[in-house]
């Protein structure tokens, strides 16, 4: 029989209750109401011919959804009562009342019609429209729990396998009693790697025939288990604790809850789940430049830039996906040309944990800067795993990448090849000659003296005037010091017009080399040194705190990041300049106040 359900347009909470039942059944009244944010619920009066046998049961419920960038979140919670119909008529069930969000409101009120008898051979009252193939009703206080009443079946969706090679084990329960709760933790497995599937936090029970019995059945907890040994490994059995609720028939339901007592008793009980035994084979011989992958995967690369000046930052992203140990594989090797300065690899984890094992992407990285101009190939990247559908090793990869790299803005090639040609022996000198008459030399003439102490003179003057200049040149730390602040500052004003025309992809390069070039003159690190813990070390060396150390390096991980951030383009640049600014200006303003002292 279908229920009536009324819902109120503006009260925001809903009543659902049987609109016609028999009389010696039992039913449910629930309330639902589509927030979270309730105080004093309180039901109707419930009226005489109708009993109350338990209740309320409080259940929430909470959903939260993520479209291109943005969150969006509902909930709801239901008190739940069960009644028992105990003489024919028909009743009305006053409305509900409840504080949602500070304001008072109240629900429609509900009817019923009693009438009829419901056919039952003692025991339990029947739940509403159940009989021997429906749901099981709730048994009688020291009624005895047998292991038919209520039992756990643990499976494995394989028996045999290869080391890695995914096993989904599930434990499932199967109940003819009120199981109202139940806890149960797996233990350290020896020999696997596990994670756990998240499941329903609210468990949702159907009804499945056992021997032909109506067990009610639910998918309790699974795990997805990565065996890292070999041979036959034990899966232990676990003990649960359950607690199940049966009626308390001496006490009057209406009578022990008006009072604040109780219409039923609560047991505990253990429930064993078996344990289980799983062969794992090895591996065949593992070939050269075997990524520890156990699976189905597969791989591409992307190159941010075909064509860059030397000295400018590239990235090569490389994608390991698929279904498997993903989280367990190495990191790929990227072959690059030996001029090229390499970096740590940024990981990114888009993985998720189904019951199907571990599915998704592994992202990877790798920024780079070639420093010489010319034409250059990346290779391809290999990636070598073991097919499980195969039961063979299989190695895929990339495609090679070519990359065009032009002459850089520091490049001082023809600056060294007029320097080398000015210091070359010159040709003989050929023309008219002029005739001078002998004893009339210059040499020891008034304009030699003048030519030999102007020279003198002009180096005297210069060496005062450049004297500070000379000293501070001679300290090419500080020197390198003093530059950093300068360079940083123009690249980030470079990267503040990029971020005004919406070219994001130019602008995060530009904020890159502005936090890597200024670390690196700041610091007098060599490129091919910098790292974010050689950075750290440094910095605590000139007594910068560890708060501005930890803006700075969340202003690499930002700016790193958002280059592939979904969702306002222009927000992210703006967050990712104003981290940028505050992380070099904060450092500037701590060596500053130190006087770039070490300790």
């Amino acid at each position: 029989m279908l229920a009536a359900v009324a819902l109120a347009s503006q009260a925001q909470i809903a009543v659902s209750v049987p609109s016609h039942v028999e009389a010696g059944e039992n039913f449910r009244l629930s309330y639902t109401i589509n927030t979270q944010d309730v105080d004093e619920f309180r039901a109707g009066n419930i009226p005489g011919g109708l009993e109350l046998i338990a209740g309320p049961y409080t259940s929430q419920q909470s959903s939260y959804r993520m479209v291109n960038g943005h969150t969006s979140s509902s909930s709801s919670i239901t008190f739940t009562y069960t009644l028992y119909a105990a003489k024919d008529g028909s009743f009305t069930i006053p409305p509900a009342h409840a504080r949602i969000n500070g304001r008072m409101v109240a629900s429609r009120a509900a009817k019923v019609v009693v009438s009829g008898r419901a056919h039952n051979s003692g025991g339990a009252p029947k739940m509403h429209g159940e009989d021997e193939s429906r749901e099981p009703s709730m048994a009688a206080a020291g009624s005895r729990i047998t292991a038919n009443d209520l039992f756990i079946k643990v499976t494995a969706n394989k028996r045999r396998v290869h080391e890695q090679e995914p096993i989904l084990l599930t434990y499932k329960v199967y109940s003819l009693v009120d199981l109202t709760q139940l806890e149960g933790k797996m233990p350290d497995l020896t020999g696997f790697h596990s994670q756990e599937v998240p499941l329903p936090q609210q468990k949702s029970f159907h009804l499945e025939r056992v021997n032909g019995k109506p067990y009610r059945a639910v998918t309790w907890s699974q795990y997805v288990m990565y065996p890292q040994m070999t041979g036959k490994l034990q899966i232990p059995s676990i003990t649960f604790k359950g607690i199940v609720v049966q009626q308390n028939r001496s006490v009057d339901p209406f009578e022990a809850f008006l009072n604040g007592g109780s219409g039923y008793v609560e047991v505990h009980r253990n429930i064993v789940a078996p344990g289980l035994t799983v062969q794992v084979d090895p591996l065949p011989a593992k070939p050269a430049g075997f990524s520890g992958g156990v699976g189905k995967f597969n791989i591409s690369a992307q190159l941010t830039k075909k064509e860059v000046k030397a000295g400018d930052p590239v990235t090569l992203r490389v994608v390991v996906g698929g279904n498997g140990n993903l989280k367990l594989i190495k990191q790929p090797e990227v072959n690059f040309p030996k001029d090229f300065d390499k970096y740590d690899a940024k990981v990114t984890d888009k993985t998720k944990l189904t019951s199907t094992g571990v599915g998704g992407n592994m992202i990877y990285d790798f920024l780079f800067v070639p420093r010489n101009q010319g034409t250059y190939t990346i290779p391809s990247v290999s990636f070598t795993y073991y097919d499980t559908d195969l039961n063979a090793y299989k190695t895929i990869k990339t495609q090679p990448f070519k990359l065009i790299v032009d002459k850089g803005d520091g490049n001082s090639t023809s600056a060294d090849y007029d320097a080398q040609k000015a210091n070359d022996i010159h040709d003989i000198m050929s023309g008219k000659c002029e005739q001078r008459q002998v004893g009339n030399f210059f040499f020891g003439s008034t304009s030699w003296w003048i030519s030999l102490l102007l020279p003198l003179i002009a180096f005297i003057v210069l060496l005062v005037i450049f004297r500070k200049r000379a000293l501070d040149h001679a300290d090419a730390v500080k020197m390198r010091g003093k530059k950093a602040n300068k360079i940083a500052r123009k690249r980030l004003k470079k990267a503040s017009k990029l971020m005004f025309q919406g070219k994001s992809e130019a602008f995060y390069d530009e904020v890159l080399r502005a936090l890597w070039g200024y670390v690196g003159y700041k610091l007098n690190i060599a490129v091919e040194q910098l790292n974010r813990d050689n950075i750290t070390e440094k910095l605590q060396g000139h007594q910068v705190d560890d708060a501005t150390i930890g803006k700075f390096i969340s202003a690499l991980d930002t700016c790193e990041y958002e280059r592939y951030a979904p969702g306002d383009a222009s927000g992210n640049m703006e967050k990712t300049f104003n981290s940028a600014m505050t992380a070099i200006e904060e450092i500037e303003e701590v060596m500053k106040r130190n006087g770039g002292r070490k300790k």
